[in-house]
This record gives C-alpha cells, sequence and structure tokens, in this order.
C-alpha cells in the first residue's frame, strides 16, 4: 500500500521517492515495522491475553521445572502473524503472486494452529485438535499452495526446478519431463510434485512446532533462520547474482525479500517478550504459522533442500522426536534420550534451561551460516 503510494504515486511529482522502489529499502523499512509493531503492541496483547485467562497448560510428564510456567500467557502467534501481514502489506508490490501465496501459508498454518490452541485454553486442558487432525489440515493448506504454484507454472511464473546445495548446473525438476511427456504418466508427476512440496511445508510446520518448548529457543532460532532466508531470497530473486550463483531463479520473486524481512523484525519484536522468563508463549499459532511461512518460502525460491541447514537446529529437534518415538515402538520401551525433543535430554542431564537455549542458537547461527557459504562452494 505504502509502495504504492510512495513509488507509484508519488514518485512521478518528487524523484527522491523513487527509493522506495528499491528492494533493500523496502526490506529495512519492513523489518523495523514488524518490529515495532511488536514492542508497541505486545504490552497490550499480553494483558488482554491475561484477561481472558488464555494461559499455557504445561504437561506433568515434562520437566518438573516448567510447571512453574502454567497460566503464562499463550496464543502470542496472532502477534506475530499481525506483526508480519501488515509490514509486507505496507511494503510490498501487491501486485506479485509469489508475496500472496506467501502470506497464504502463513496464515493457513497460524489458522490450524489457532484452532487447536483456542480449543486447549477453552477447555483449560491440553487437549485441542487431535494430532490427526492437524496433520491433515497442515496438508490442506500445502496442497492449495502447491495447486496454486502449478497455476503459475502453466504460466511460466513458476519453475519447478529445485536449486542442490554444491552442485552450480544441477537443477533437477520436480515435474520430471519424462513423465510429462507422456499423458498417462501425468498424475505420477503431479503426485512427486505434491508429495515433495507437502514435506517441506508441513515437516518445516511441525518442526518449529517442535522446538517450541523452551523460553525464546523457537523464535530465537526463527530469527537467524529467517534472517539466512531473506539473503537467500534476495540473491535468488537477483538477476545478476542468481545468474552467477547459478540458481534456479523466479521473474518477480525479490518481493518475497520484503516477506522474509517482516519475519525477522516480527519474531525479533516477539522474543523480548519470550526471552526467558517469558512473559508470553507464542502456542501453535505461532509455532505452526513460522514453520509454515518458512518452508513456503523455501518453496518458492526455490531453496527446499537448503531448508535442511538454514533450520538445522529445528531438523535435529524434529529427528530427535522421530528416533525416541521409533525407538520405543521397536525397541519395547527403550528410550534413546532421556527425553524427546532434544533440547529436553540436554536439560534432563543437569543444564540450566538458558544454557540449553544459548547453545542451540549458537548451533543455530553456525549452521545458518554454512546454508549461506554453500552458495559460493558450488
Amino acid at each position: 500500500m505504502l509502495y504504492w503510494f510512495f513509488f507509484k504515486f508519488l514518485h512521478a511529482y518528487y524523484t527522491p521517492f523513487r527509493v522506495f522502489g528499491y528492494i533493500t529499502t523496502r526490506v529495512a523499512l519492513a523489518s523495523l515495522t514488524a518490529l515495532f509493531l511488536s514492542l508497541i503492541m505486545g504490552p497490550l496483547f499480553i494483558r488482554r491475553l491475561r484477561q481472558l485467562a488464555f494461559g499455557q497448560y504445561i504437561r506433568e510428564d515434562g520437566p518438573k521445572s516448567h510447571l512453574k510456567k502454567a497460566g503464562t500467557p499463550t496464543m502470542g502467534g496472532l502477534l506475530i502473524v499481525f506483526a508480519i501481514v501488515v509490514p509486507t502489506l505496507l511494503w510490498t508490490d501487491l501486485s506479485n503472486p509469489y508475496v500472496w501465496i506467501a502470506l497464504l501459508g502463513l496464515v493457513g498454518f497460524g489458522a490450524v494452529g489457532f484452532v487447536d490452541d483456542y480449543l486447549k485454553v477453552s477447555r483449560r486442558n491440553n487437549k485441542g485438535i487431535s494430532v490427526r487432525q492437524k496433520f491433515w489440515g497442515q496438508v490442506a493448506i500445502a496442497m492449495i499452495v502447491g495447486f496454486l504454484l502449478l497455476l503459475l507454472h502453466a504460466k511460466e511464473q513458476y519453475s519447478t526446478a529445485i536449486n542442490i546445495p554444491f552442485f552450480k548446473q544441477f537443477h533437477p525438476d520436480l515435474l520430471i519431463e519424462p513423465l510429462t511427456r507422456n499423458f498417462w504418466t501425468y498424475p505420477l508427476a503431479f503426485a512427486l510434485f505434491y508429495i515433495f512440496i507437502v514435506f517441506v511445508m508441513v515437516g518445516s510446520s511441525n518442526a518449529v512446532n517442535l522446538t517450541d518448548g523452551l523460553d525464546g529457543l523457537a523464535i530465537g532460532l526463527m530469527v537467524i533462520a529467517a534472517c539466512a532466508i531473506t539473503v537467500l531470497a534476495y540473491v535468488s530473486g537477483h538477476l545478476k547474482l542468481a545468474e552467477y550463483l547459478g540458481l534456479a531463479r523466479l521473474t518477480n520473486s525479490q518481493e518475497l525479500t520484503v516477506f522474509a524481512g517482516s519475519m525477522v523484525g516480527a519474531s525479533l519484536g516477539f522474543l523480548y517478550f519470550n526471552c526467558h522468563p517469558a512473559e508470553v508463549f507464542m502456542g501453535d499459532v505461532g509455532s505452526l504459522s513460522l514453520g509454515g511461512g518458512l518452508g513456503v518460502l523455501a518453496v518458492l525460491i526455490k531453496q527446499e533442500v537448503l531448508l535442511i541447514f538454514v533450520g538445522g537446529v529445528f531438523v535435529v529437534e524434529a529427528l530427535s522426536v522421530i528416533l525416541q518415538v521409533g525407538s520405543y515402538k521397536l525397541r519395547g520401551g527403550k528410550r534413546i534420550f532421556k527425553m524427546a525433543p532434544i533440547h529436553h535430554h540436554f536439560e534432563a542431564l543437569g543444564w540450566p534451561e538458558s544454557k540449553v537455549i544459548v547453545r542451540f542458537w549458537i548451533a543455530g547461527f553456525v549452521m545458518a551460516l554454512f546454508a549461506l557459504t554453500t552458495l559460493k562452494l558450488r
């Protein structure tokens, strides 16, 4: 909106307003807008959550030190989503379809989390929607995003090729060409495409959700991952940089950099209130929306594989749960970790919560730097 006003309208009368046409300017403005919205509205939002008695339920089978957190306001993710959506609407070119798809993914995954959170706080227990309902809700959002991407692909506005770290000339196409040559193999090609992008988006959403177990852990890692994805979105949409680095590029995808910048600012602002000891929790509405938004961005800028390193700690957290559950079922009740997700394992070993958080942040920072380094190591 403000982009149209300052650049599209006022620029014709006063040339210095052309600065609002630069993507770097709008990324900075979007990040700052998201940050200030979070900081200004945070206290009012937390106060309102307390008035509504939207408090967090703490599981008794979790770390005993967490029981004192019971009643802390939750569903703070609503503030995060608001602080991302508003700057995106203000500072992006709203005629760009990628922006709307990114917003759809963010809000859609957040809606699934909102229903789950609301049922938990309204029932005063930890029983929201079932795991199956939550999963299929996420799959439905991912399928809608996939359908929209196929429509853009049909208009030659989206490429199904993906970037592979360390390989400059190797860009495998999700809609495998030999399959699409034959009418009878069309369903298989589209099935492979859907399976892959659903796995990326739903996996990313759930990975962030599983990581959100300590004060500031998930949102701090999201600041790091969002910064990395902002850089990736910029270079992927930049004609000369993408060509130099050998990246699969989408025309006009650079507008997604503004959306990613909004994620950075909103996450940083929420961290102010969520750091240890937390004044508010993001809840599923926050973790599912942020994870889903990160996954949608990775799909849009063709960095689905590199997302493994960008959100490396999220991946490790998810794998720890998978391994723990698998070990328990296949080995007759034997566990690999003292407790899962893995951040609880380190708490069980005697690490203070703040030490676990900071060390996981450091690990996330190193993995994000490694992800960016792979752009040149190709």
